[in-house]
């Protein structure tokens, strides 16, 4: 009798021990200290949203072996503690073709994906849209997400995912459940999203002279997902020297994808490229469409091959800057449809 009141008490206690930890445990991670973060805040990929975009992704056209050295893995977070994220996954091919995937996140799960097995040998950007369990546009600023890209050359890249809030609470205005397309709308008000980007900039350009290879990628978002999405128009910019002094350009349009190595070729100064930006110095540019209400985003990529034997010299990427936002609401029409895993 004395050894069952013993572990009578015993038990009693390993469950108030249990019970107090796990309340402090739940108390700890009921809600995170500090303000929610403005959902009218503008584009980054420094906070959370229900729209992201990962600027860039690309695998082997051969794969196997080949997918050792060019691929990309992307990651999305659903931050939510309580809810599930429904998300439409768009892989935006560079020649406007569009392929989609569902997926469902559990509250706090990280999901991470190769592209290599969703849609290989395919340059690209990709667009993740939250969702209710009809597929219709939703309020859900709880996502983040960021990808790692390795390619041919040798070059690595870590891009952070833009995330754009819904300014709506709940589903998207003008549900529908008969309807089979939802617009989306980036026009910085509670009918839809954060506005997009209208001109862009690329910070710290380093020298061609010193063997830097620096790619630029810009992404144009518009059109509709579900038969193709809109091109770039051709855009104006302007290139400065560490001097302050600026130097106009042009660049071609015709895909939804541009990627650009600057050369003395492209973008084509007078003087030339190399001369604006001679060896040991550095520059930066901005560019723009003349329609101020072309949504754009993008990334930029330096690879040197020097920098075990060279203190000066360094490989990096980051996303574009955004110096200004479009003058209108961008629209971006998606399918709909059920996604099979919330049934």
């Amino acid at each position: 009798m004395r050894t069952s009141h013993k572990l009578t008490q015993l038990f009693l206690a390993v469950s108030v021990i249990a019970c107090v930890f796990m309340f402090m445990t739940t108390t700890a991670l009921g809600a995170d200290p500090g303000a929610p973060y403005p959902a009218t805040s503008a584009v980054s990929d420094q906070k959370a949203g229900s729209v992201l975009i990962f600027n860039f992704y690309t695998s082997s056209p051969f794969g196997g072996a080949g997918n050792n050295t060019q691929n990309t893995r992307f990651n999305i977070t659903n931050t939510n503690p309580a809810l599930t994220a429904l998300i439409h996954i768009f892989f935006v091919a560079e020649t406007c073709a569009v392929a989609d995937y569902h997926a469902c996140l559990t509250p706090n799960q990280t999901a991470t994906y190769l592209v290599s097995d969703y849609d290989p040998a395919i340059n690209g950007y990709i667009i993740v849209v939250a969702e209710n369990r009809l597929g219709w546009p939703a309020s859900h600023n709880f996502l983040i997400g960021d990808e790692f890209v390795k390619l041919p050359n040798g070059s690595h890249a870590n891009l952070g995912a833009e995330a754009f809030a819904a300014e709506f609470e709940g589903d998207m205005p003008f549900f529908n459940p008969g309807l089979f397309s939802a617009v989306l709308n980036f026009s910085g008000d509670a009918s839809g999203y954060n506005k997009l980007p209208a001109t862009l900039a690329a910070s710290n350009i380093q020298s061609r002279v010193d063997q830097n290879e620096t790619t630029l990628i810009i992404n144009r978002i518009g059109g509709d997902l579900g038969t193709g999405a809109f091109p770039l128009d051709r855009m104006f910019g302007l290139l400065y020297s560490d001097v302050e002094v600026s130097y106009s350009f042009s660049l071609n349009g015709g895909l939804c994808q541009r990627r650009i190595l600057l050369t003395d070729s492209e973008p084509r100064t007078t003087p030339r490229f190399t001369v604006v930006i001679p060896a040991g110095r550095t520059g930066w540019m901005k560019f723009y469409t003349n329609n101020g209400n072309i949504g754009m985003v993008g990334s930029m990529i330096n690879f040197n091959p020097n920098t075990s034997s060279r203190t000066d010299v360094f490989n990096g990427s980051h996303n574009l800057h955004k110096l200004t936002l479009t003058s209108t609401s961008v629209a971006l029409t998606i399918p709909v449809f059920p996604p099979s895993c919330a049934l």
